[in-house]
């Protein structure tokens, strides 16, 4: 097979795929004929041919995936008006400590934010796919560590953690975690990282809105 037949069979793969697709499933499409290099070449090429069009070419993750480049969201909005799940800040908060302390248990979590950390938000956050317990403390009671998921870095759309922005600043976390989301109307303070935490009362109160 040429290179042009072989980056057509890439193509169709991945446009008619609904999840990114990895190096080694797209292997099979060859029956194993092509390497990895080879087809992570492929790949590259295929980037540079969409580089002029509303869909891009990524690498997530998951794998491999095409999706509508950013600037063409407010044109794709239009066809799906709905407006996308709002999330409390505390929703957003607890997430961004998860991913940049990650593992972390919900003791973690609540000496970080200085205040009790309701059940329902961590819930939330493993429904949504974006965290999952991935083992226990050796610690009295054994508590859950809670990491990220795959599909949180999907979400993202990054490959690994080492991809997620430096923080310059305590507020930058729940930045990060805003752009899966938008944040609830609530009056509730800023998550504070260092220094003494921030005092809040109704935390525990505070429902995510799906």
């Amino acid at each position: 097979m040429n290179t042009t037949d072989a980056k057509r069979v890439l193509e169709t793969a991945l446009i008619c795929s609904q999840q990114p697709l990895p190096v080694r499933e797209l292997r099979v499409l060859f029956n194993d004929e092509l390497g990895a290099d080879t087809i992570k070449a492929l790949l590259a090429d295929l980037q540079n041919d969409w580089t002029q069009r509303g869909v891009e070419l990524v690498h997530v993750a998951s794998g491999w995936r095409f999706q509508s480049r950013p600037q063409m969201r407010e044109y794709l909005d239009r066809l799906h008006p709905e407006k996308p799940p709002k999330y409390t800040r505390a929703v957003l908060e607890t997430l961004a400590i998860i991913a940049y302390r990650q593992p972390v248990t919900r003791g973690d979590m609540e000496d970080i934010r200085g205040v009790t950390i309701n059940a329902l938000i961590l819930k939330q956050l493993e429904d949504r796919g974006w965290v999952e317990v991935i083992g226990h403390r050796e610690a009295p009671g054994r508590p859950a560590l809670f990491a990220t998921t795959r599909q949180f870095l999907d979400d993202l759309g990054i490959e690994s953690l080492d991809q997620l922005p430096l923080l310059d600043s305590p507020g930058q976390q729940a930045a990060l975690a805003a752009s899966l989301g938008p944040v609830a109307d609530e009056a509730q303070p800023g998550l504070a990282i260092e220094g003494n935490p921030e005092p809040e009362s109704n935390d525990a109160a505070q429902a995510v809105e799906t």
